[in-house]
């Protein structure tokens, strides 16, 4: 039941990322005519795939225990101040904010696909295989 656990755990965070990066992407399309506006990004503080797909074995009792290290899908915010991409000191590129708006909309409908997935397996085995 760990495994459960810790898989819903992670697909609870990819979810919270992939909302705070739609609200970022948003924000950022809402400001493309604000003067000096500078973009914000969401930047993953861990690669979230490969803490769903971690299998490791310990060989030795030194080794790392790799439950107590996974990665939790935590994410920060950061301003993109390197680039201006209009005269107003503006940096939103409207068209590569709605590739990234389309990209995390098609990341977020999966990732509720398998949360829906898991619940649908505790609704049969509650209802006992029917």
């Amino acid at each position: 039941m760990q495994l459960f656990n810790t898989t819903m755990q992670s697909l609870e965070s990819a979810l919270n990322a992939s909302a705070a990066r739609q609200h970022t992407i948003s924000h950022n399309i809402a400001n493309v005519d604000t003067p000096h506006y500078k973009a914000k990004e969401v930047i993953f503080k861990h690669e979230l795939s490969k803490a769903m797909t971690l299998q490791a074995r310990k060989t030795n009792a030194s080794h790392i225990d790799f439950k107590h290290n996974q990665p939790t899908g935590d994410y920060a915010v950061r301003t993109k101040n390197q680039t201006t991409m209009n005269n107003h000191g503006n940096n939103v590129d409207i068209d590569g904010e709605m590739a990234l708006l389309a990209e995390n909309q098609i990341l977020y409908n999966a990732l509720i696909e398998r949360m829906n997935g898991k619940f649908n397996t505790i609704k049969t085995v509650a209802g006992g295989g029917r």
